[in-house]
């Protein structure tokens, strides 16, 4: 469940971001603000989802997700195919956001 509500927070986070995006940089009408605002409820509903005992750490690993998930977007919906570094740079976040959820703890 925790890997499901990652993604979905994070495609909620970026279609919320996007729609002020369009907004305010592609002259979108204002009536984007609606899903937009819609979307990063979803997506802050999402996060309390997610079965970890403090918010900070859920939010810390949440970053990895949501910067994996962003070169996403950037290759689907803006045609930008993400290069090597982008690459690289999206697997160690995600292995220090595994490491932050999953790594053993001390009680």
């Amino acid at each position: 469940m925790t890997v499901v509500a990652y993604i979905g927070a994070a495609l909620a986070e970026i279609a919320g971001c996007f729609a002020f995006w369009a907004w305010l940089r592609l002259d979108k009408s204002p009536w984007w603000l609606v899903p937009g605002a819609l979307s990063l409820c979803l997506f802050a509903y999402l996060l309390t989802l997610v079965d970890a005992e403090q918010a900070g750490r859920t939010y810390a690993a949440y970053g990895g997700v949501y910067i994996a998930s962003a070169l996403v977007w950037l290759w689907l919906a803006e045609g930008v195919k993400p290069d090597r570094w982008d690459l690289i740079g999206a697997a160690v976040c995600l292995g220090g956001a595994a490491i932050i959820l999953w790594g053993p703890r001390s009680a």
